[in-house]
């Protein structure tokens, strides 16, 4: 998924960086009012897991592979303005330490692989979420449908952008089927990383998970009878 340089024309290139610098800009508002003393030493930690799978490939079809791309599993954990950072930093690091998608292709990679992945991503696990039943097994459920729809969606914004910039000669049918149908598969992997993920949280540290919030059992006091008459 990672573009690199030329594949898309200077104008686009341009344009999609403006894109991706308002979003970063954006997320970093809405951050601050998502962590805490408590969630930013989680939001470290997702970036460095985030970062770490995407550099592990999986096989998917054909000779194709896949990584992780992590859009939906960071907003789930840290919110969706802290998770969109979190992708764009680790975008901004491969790009620039270790030529993973061109530095031309940052405002690409950032505007499909960061903010895409979360809008759509965490906008389905919200949707789904108002209509599932308000308990924690909920939750892995709902990762599950966002992390999937996030990357042929992602695949899918691809595909817009080549169709106004792109420099080869690809026809755009072609393109929009190759993408679309790998990112399926890829989607499956994507979705099954993130339930796992988010599902060990949930089993660690439910108070942490940002998609969670909200969902967690109230806390009972329960009195037994002996200590019930000893104070009467």
């Amino acid at each position: 998924m990672h573009v690199p340089d030329g594949f898309i024309n200077a104008p686009v290139s341009v344009a999609t960086g403006v894109v991706a610098a308002i979003g970063v800009g954006v997320a970093l508002r809405g951050a601050r009012r998502e962590l805490d003393d408590a969630t930013a030493p989680l939001a470290g930690v997702t970036a460095a897991f985030v970062f770490g799978a995407q550099m592990l490939n999986f096989p998917v079809a054909a000779g194709t592979s896949g990584h992780l791309l992590g859009g939906a599993l960071a907003a789930i954990l840290v919110g969706p303005y802290t998770g969109a950072l979190v992708v764009s930093v680790v975008l901004a690091v491969q790009a620039l330490l270790f030529a993973d998608g061109g530095l031309t292709a940052l405002g690409v990679n950032i505007t499909i692989m960061a903010l895409v992945t979360v809008l759509v991503g965490y906008g389905v696990f919200k949707g789904l979420l108002a209509v599932l039943p308000k308990r924690r097994s909920s939750v892995p459920v709902a990762a599950f449908a966002g992390a999937f729809i996030s990357v042929p969606a992602s695949a899918i914004a691809f595909t817009g952008i080549y169709a106004i910039g792109g420099t080869t000669d690809i026809p755009l049918g072609s393109m929009l089927a190759a993408m679309t149908g790998v990112h399926l598969l890829i989607g499956i992997g994507e979705a099954l990383i993130t339930t796992v993920t988010v599902s060990s949280a949930l089993a660690v540290r439910p108070d942490l998970v940002h998609g969670a919030r909200g969902l967690a059992r109230p806390l009972h006091l329960v009195q037994s009878p002996g200590t019930q008459g000893a104070a009467a």
